[in-house]
């Protein structure tokens, strides 16, 4: 009885932090991003930009937290119907989709799933888009950023790359 109760607390151990585990060492090859200013309506909000294959697969997983007026800034190649997932995102976001021309298209709000969910709802975009903004659930209701709304690079002195 006792070798039996041993093992099963051992057991739980195991599997109540096994995926905590994978998260940390999924962390340590988190790619880097680098950081931009945009304006959107009225606000200007720092963003980091997601454009290698890494960075737009790994995106904002294993985040806790996301402040106020920060997020991440996807940027594809050319237009297309985008889908986004939730995979070891620990934080309910709201994604913008925008057009090439840098106008939003439609914003959808996304639920948070934890590491041990296997099966993750995918958020697609009902149009083609070329970007997609992340930020924090609700962002942009708060803020009053309604479809044709565009954005703008506030840093770049010319916006030729990336298609930008």
């Amino acid at each position: 009885m006792a070798l039996r109760l041993k093992w099963l607390v051992v057991s739980f151990c195991f599997f109540q932090f096994l995926p905590y585990a994978v998260a940390k060492n999924e962390q340590q090859t988190s790619p880097e991003f680098k950081k931009e200013f945009i304006q959107l309506g009225q606000k200007k909000i720092l963003v980091e930009i997601a454009e290698t294959n890494q960075q737009l697969e790994y995106g904002l997983m294993h985040r806790t937290s996301l402040k106020e007026d920060q997020g991440m800034l996807f940027i594809f190649k050319d237009e297309q119907i985008l889908s986004f997932w939730m995979k070891n995102t620990l934080i309910d976001l709201s994604i913008g989709y925008f057009s090439g021309k840098k106008v939003l298209n439609e914003v959808i709000e996304m639920k948070s799933t934890s590491f041990l969910e296997t099966n993750f709802p995918s958020y697609p975009s009902q149009q083609p888009a070329m970007y997609a903004l992340e930020m924090n659930k609700g962002w942009f209701n708060k803020n009053k950023i309604k479809t044709k709304a565009a954005f703008k690079f506030l840093d770049r002195k010319n916006e030729s790359r990336s298609g930008l």
